[in-house]
């Protein structure tokens, strides 16, 4: 009986040596992780700068700054996503004050929890504004940049005011309380 205990935990004790080391590499570097807090809870995002550096600089920088703190959700489609950001009118039709950034497209997909980052037309023009996806949307993958991954709080995006019609416009639209990043958060 004590022999076989001994193999248990010999056993054991290989699982963890293994385990640990994994364990700690999903650990959440709060360099690249965003708070989000909406009226209903935070929202917490996991940045990917392995996959777009440059936007990943810029979410931190406008969220260092302020610039979405009391900004709408101009843009909700139910089963779609939420997009806000727009920090100069609040309505989707402005950006910051630095340049445009071009395009990082990767092959990770859009599904649920996924955030992008919104643009015009030109592949080369998302500049503050962002969306969280509801569900999985194929027709963005390649298209738009991936920046990074709801972690917990999806719950919180859920209950964000919906848009009407087919351009999800939201009239009087549940704003971003305030957006920090987790390094910076006392």
């Amino acid at each position: 009986m004590t022999r076989l205990f001994g193999r248990f935990l010999a056993a054991a004790f290989v699982v963890l040596a293994f385990a640990l080391p994994a364990a700690a590499q999903t650990k959440p570097d709060p360099q690249n992780t965003l708070y989000l807090d909406t009226p209903y809870g935070r929202v917490v995002i996991a940045l990917r700068p392995d996959l777009a550096p440059q936007h990943v600089e810029r979410l931190k920088t406008l969220t260092r700054e302020g610039y979405y703190n009391n900004v709408p959700f101009h843009r909700v489609i139910d089963g779609f996503m939420a997009q806000t950001g727009d920090g100069q009118y609040g309505n989707g039709t402005g950006g910051s004050k630095y340049p445009n950034l071009p395009a990082e497209f990767s092959n990770v997909p859009f599904k649920r929890g996924v955030v992008g980052m919104a643009r015009a037309s030109s592949p080369n023009s998302a500049n503050s504004q962002f969306f969280i996806m509801f569900d999985e949307t194929p027709s963005l993958n390649g298209q738009y940049t991936v920046v990074g991954q709801v972690v917990s709080g999806m719950e919180f995006v859920d209950n964000v005011k919906k848009g009407s019609g087919s351009s999800g416009s939201v009239s009087n639209p549940d704003k971003i309380v305030k957006m920090q990043v987790a390094a910076d958060v006392k």
